[in-house]
């Protein structure tokens, strides 16, 4: 029987979090059979996160450089970004911090939203292009971009919003804004119950992607609603991406290739 000692050091991961995804694969790593060491690092814009497998740390790192010490203080093995696709700060600090250390790393992005026969989207760059285009799709306005950036929409004075949010969106806000604090996955049978009641004519959302939160989707489409789509923003150049965390796993070497 070896000593302790001698046996080789566990692999560590650091995952940036905060998303579904993330969490599904800090649970694959944390069962992994290997012993994978996990450390999850939630920003800490949400004051009840939900608990993930493994090590978790809150906070920022203090820029690309302060991750890049992070990093080789705990001797980190590989870097999966996993945060929000919208969390482009993270992102570009990750790719700086790994190319700075040499530490391997790869994102984590579940595919974009596509249009549906019958969808009638609008597709903008940004939450500012997204408030120029409201005033000519709709009065009523289901704003669900998350409660960070919604002064782009203040100025907006003649329109009524509903607005969704984990927590509570700190202001300015329209003036006509009423909040609703919900957490998905949502059914469209609710969304579509949620759009009557509020006479809602236009959905704004960002293209976050995945299934907790499409069915507000299937819901405008049925209702004919149109629906400002704020696509993502572009990765780093050079920077990997992969779909979900079984090709994480893949790319680790945890699990198998799968065949062509």
């Amino acid at each position: 029987m070896p000593s302790p000692s001698l046996r080789p050091p566990r692999r560590h991961v650091l995952v940036l979090g905060g998303t579904a995804e993330a969490r599904r694969l800090a649970a694959g790593l944390a069962a992994h059979p290997s012993g994978v060491r996990v450390t999850t690092s939630l920003a800490g814009r949400t004051a009840r996160p939900e608990a993930v497998a493994g090590e978790s740390r809150i906070g920022g790192f203090g820029g690309a450089e302060g991750l890049a010490e992070w990093l080789r203080a705990h001797r980190v093995d590989a870097l999966v970004d996993a945060t929000h696709p919208f969390a482009e700060s993270i992102t570009a600090h990750a790719a700086r911090a790994a190319a700075a250390t040499g530490v391997p790393a790869i994102v984590l992005r579940r595919p974009g939203w596509r249009p549906l026969p019958g969808d009638r989207w609008y597709d903008v760059p940004s939450l500012a292009a997204a408030a120029d285009a409201v005033p000519g799709l709709g009065d009523r306005v289901f704003l669900t971009t998350g409660r960070l950036g919604l002064a782009v929409f203040a100025h907006l004075t003649d329109r009524h919003f509903l607005v969704r949010s984990v927590e509570r969106p700190d202001p300015p806000l329209p003036p006509h804004t009423e909040v609703v604090l919900a957490r998905g996955p949502f059914t469209v049978a609710g969304e579509r119950e949620l759009l009557r009641a509020h006479r809602i004519d236009v959905l704004v959302t960002k293209d976050s992607g995945g299934e907790a939160t499409a069915a507000k989707l299937t819901a405008a489409r049925e209702l004919g609603l149109p629906v400002v789509v704020v696509r993502r923003p572009a990765l780093p150049a050079g920077v990997t991406a992969v779909p979900d965390a079984d090709a994480v796993l893949r790319w680790l070497a945890l699990v198998p290739e799968e065949d062509g």
